[in-house]
């Protein structure tokens, strides 16, 4: 992997028309998303190939490229790659469908901190979550220091990276998936749900939380109740409260729930 001077992420960044048209050819470097220069003719063929492989395509200016690639080698043309494959939103009520189990997921509406991320994907994959959904834009993806505070669970839980989250909301809820929005200011508390049911969680990202448009997607909001003077819990808290509410209420026997 060519390797960018200056950056952080070295390992996380490929540059150059050549290595970054191959790597989308062979299919076996997952990609985050494209950046070039322009879509004009000596571009087009990349940026269809990118297209047909679902990567996203961003136009950015010269400044960009000197900043990740200072030794100026980058042809106009820098590709984010990620620790692990996408999956998509099918194949993730798929997998819920083979275990015989009603679906449990994560929805995170703009999580942008790599480290909450990884923290709610080991969350979700120790609660026997069937995937997690993230946007495509303005938020945390695979990266190696998600893959890093996941410890491993990125390896074992299904993500899917969606364009539109209103879109994929509904899409779920068509598929008779229950979607609550997690948040502050709901009226209903989280433990006075059924989580035994095909349920959706939505948790939203540092400050802002669920977007209003996000919001109103949502067949029902709850809350976790809190007793001290801060309104609000860090999204891996907040994601493990809840999810955990879930397995207690879907085990089987008392026996069966253990901890490590």
């Amino acid at each position: 992997m060519a390797q960018p001077a200056g950056s952080a992420n070295a390992q996380e960044i490929l540059y150059g028309l050549h290595a970054v048209r191959e790597a989308l050819k062979a299919g076996n470097r997952p990609l985050q998303r494209v950046l070039v220069i322009r879509t004009d003719k000596q571009f087009t063929d990349l940026v269809q190939l990118a297209r047909s492989r679902r990567v996203p395509i961003h136009v950015q200016p010269l400044t960009s490229f000197d900043r990740l690639v200072p030794n100026g080698k980058h042809q106009g043309v820098v590709a984010f790659t990620s620790a692990k494959a996408y999956q998509t939103e099918e194949s993730i009520l798929a997998r819920a469908a083979q275990r015989h189990e009603a679906p449990l997921l994560v929805v995170l509406d703009g999580v942008e901190d790599p480290h909450n991320l990884g923290a709610v994907l080991r969350t979700a994959e120790g609660a026997g979550a069937h995937g997690v959904l993230i946007p495509e834009r303005r938020a945390a993806g695979l990266t190696s220091v998600v893959a890093k505070a996941s410890a491993g669970a990125i390896d074992h839980i299904p993500v899917a990276r969606v364009t539109n989250m209103s879109r994929s909301i509904e899409s779920l809820k068509a598929a008779g998936v229950w979607i609550y929005g997690v948040t502050p200011s709901a009226n209903k508390v989280y433990t006075d749900i059924d989580l035994r049911e095909a349920v959706g969680l939505v948790l939203g990202g540092e400050g802002t939380g669920i977007r209003p448009g996000v919001m109103q997607h949502c067949d029902e909001s709850i809350r976790i109740p809190l007793r001290g003077r801060v309104q609000s819990l860090n999204v891996s808290a907040a994601a493990a409260i809840v999810l955990f509410e879930a397995v207690r209420q879907r085990r089987p026997t008392q026996g069966d729930f253990t901890g490590s």
